[in-house]
């Protein structure tokens, strides 16, 4: 994975048919994604269950691009090896999930994957200023994690924030939670390089539509794009 900070869709899967995953990635890639994001919930850090190091390990042979692995766990730790093994290519944890990051993020390089933090909403950005040299992502989440298609919540200030700590390190933004082509622009604005979609990327199209997927991706990237810093 080489670093560069244009524009990179990410659409999360949370959004896609459950019965049909391994199709919908690749639909979803060949109309453009740049990366996968992957949802991890174990209904005691939020409030939802999603997928497991097994279902990561299914997911892997139909991802080519990046599989971006954001687990919303506690604890992290005794899991970092189970998802390395199942082929994660970004492993991110949430900073609130745990009193040792730094601990996190080198045991998550050391298995081999690039390390991301992310930050509740309620997490001000100053929280991972001495993390950023152990970081390759930064997740800024525009929502309360836990469930697909909230309302956005607006965190460009702590963008904007970051982007100055960052400076030229080759750390990238994300931005996970009510993603679409009227939010983008404003986090793109902000320095934010790399926006996840859910309901905003699978909405109205199918494995058998695939065409709409490529519509919603491009919308979002046109309009970040057209914004970004």
């Amino acid at each position: 994975m080489s670093f560069d900070r244009c524009i990179k869709i990410a659409p999360s899967i949370l959004s896609a048919d459950f019965a049909n995953f391994g199709a919908e990635i690749q639909a979803i890639e060949a109309q453009g994604a740049d990366w996968v994001h992957i949802d991890v919930m174990d209904g005691h850090f939020v409030p939802n269950l999603t997928f497991g190091p097994p279902a990561v390990k299914a997911f892997r042979p139909h991802v080519k691009t990046v599989m971006d692995v954001h687990l919303m766990i506690a604890p992290v730790d005794p899991y970092i090896q189970a998802y390395a093994d199942a082929g994660a290519d970004i492993l991110t944890a949430h900073i609130e999930a745990g009193p040792h990051t730094h601990r996190t993020l080198q045991a998550i390089r050391t298995a081999g994957m690039k390390a991301g933090v992310a930050l509740n909403p309620g997490t001000p950005a100053d929280a991972v200023e001495h993390l950023l040299d152990l970081t390759d992502l930064v997740c800024v989440m525009t929502v309360n994690p836990g469930f697909g298609g909230q309302k956005f919540i607006d965190m460009t200030d702590k963008v904007r924030k970051l982007r100055q700590m960052i400076g030229d390190r080759p750390v990238h933004i994300e931005i996970d939670g009510g993603v679409d082509p009227i939010t983008a622009p404003l986090v793109a604005a902000a320095g934010a390089d790399v926006l996840v979609a859910g309901s905003a990327v699978f909405k109205g199209g199918s494995v058998s539509s695939p065409e709409v997927y490529g519509k919603n991706i491009s919308a979002v990237r046109d309009a970040a794009q057209s914004a970004a810093a």
